[in-house]
């Protein structure tokens, strides 16, 4: 990647910034101006895509209604496809917002869209580019000023907010200035050297001047794997830091023991390398032992405070900083690339509907598959 010539702004928002005066917000300014002067390469990942909705009164703003962290357009068409199919069964005002949202469903099922107006709102699949930072340190971990829970909660289930939740994309809210310094600093990204194919070099400088501008999605947190080679994503990603570390303890005492053989996947679900360590051999067999390592690493992220790398088995696993950033242009976010690769075909994903919103056998479908 190539961070390019920053001052090729022509045709650019103006910025507006604003100098953080509350102490909370001071301090984490304080703390991002910090991380600023250590930056050293920018690490891109690649694409990822969500779904962002405007509607009649919104202005230049754009609402995420799927969370921008697809790995490529298709899977973000189809969270749109399911998104408008429940809006008709659940939520149509009447028969014919109904009808309409199925039309837009039957085109999802069919086509490769990556923009749709319907019932008064304009849905885009939105593109973004995930990165991290490197330092002196290696990858970026979390800063000290990123938001903690105040008592961990280690409880496997869903206890708050996913990423991307109410998040509202706003190019003309004001930034701090280390928001404004990253957003300048990555205007000229782009994806640059012979390892990328011609054609994803020539779109993505093709954005430089059709999106000049950038928006920063907030901050991310990923399970990475350190190798000599790098960093390689292993979970993520997650709307905190302690959200990564429970998806690690997770990792460690259920999934990775099913997945590595040491606990079948017909097992109680509640069965985990915890609960079968401390009953001992008599329950765990010959894998006791091994899942007591588990058990143990897992334990070791929970202890203390903000435990943010862990070595296991040989591996080293950090929890990383991730960021995403999305083009901006004109008319709003950026949409897919026709370079950007899809991995499955649009396709039905869920059974046909009547005008009332009650669900109807397959072999009632109406003529054109709405």
């Amino acid at each position: 990647m190539d961070r390019g010539d920053v001052g090729r702004s022509a045709g650019s928002r103006p910025m507006v910034v604003r100098v953080p005066v509350e102490p909370v917000e001071a301090a984490a300014e304080a703390d991002a101006a910090d991380a600023n002067a250590r930056a050293g390469d920018v690490v891109v990942r690649g694409p990822v895509f969500g779904v962002a909705v405007q509607g009649a009164g919104d202005g230049p703003r754009w609402r995420v209604v799927s969370a921008v962290t697809d790995g490529c357009p298709q899977q973000a068409r189809d969270g749109l496809n399911s998104l408008l199919w429940f809006r008709a069964k659940d939520d149509a005002y009447d028969r014919a917002e109904r009808r309409a949202l199925l039309a837009a469903v039957a085109r999802l099922e069919s086509e490769r869209v990556d923009e749709i107006a319907v019932a008064g709102s304009r849905y885009r699949i939105v593109r973004a580019e995930e990165y991290a930072v490197t330092g002196p340190d290696g990858i970026e971990g979390p800063r000290p000023t990123d938001p903690e829970p105040p008592v961990p909660d280690w409880s496997h289930g869903k206890t708050g907010p996913d990423v991307d939740d109410d998040l509202v994309l706003d190019p003309d809210a004001p930034v701090t200035p280390a928001q404004a310094i990253e957003q300048l600093a990555l205007r000229g990204l782009s994806y640059s050297g012979g390892r990328f194919p011609k054609d994803v070099r020539s779109e993505s400088q093709r954005a430089l001047d059709s999106h000049p501008d950038v928006f920063l999605l907030p901050p991310s947190f990923t399970i990475v794997e350190r190798s000599a080679g790098g960093w390689t994503p292993v979970n993520g990603p997650h709307v905190s830091a302690h959200a990564a570390r429970k998806a690690l303890d997770f990792s460690l005492t259920w999934m990775w023991p099913r997945m590595r053989g040491l606990i079948p996947y017909d097992a109680d679900m509640h069965a985990d390398a915890r609960t079968l360590a401390a009953a001992g051999a008599a329950f765990a067999g010959p894998a006791a032992a091994e899942l007591a390592e588990y058990a143990a690493a897992a334990d070791t992220v929970r202890a203390g405070s903000r435990v943010n790398r862990l070595e296991f088995q040989g591996s080293a696993y950090e929890i990383a900083r991730t960021r995403r950033l999305v083009r901006w242009g004109p008319d709003g976010p950026e949409g897919p690339r026709p370079s950007d690769v899809n991995t499955q075909d649009p396709t039905r994903l869920h059974p046909p509907l009547d005008e009332d919103g009650r669900v109807l056998p397959d072999s009632c479908a109406p003529e054109g598959g709405g």
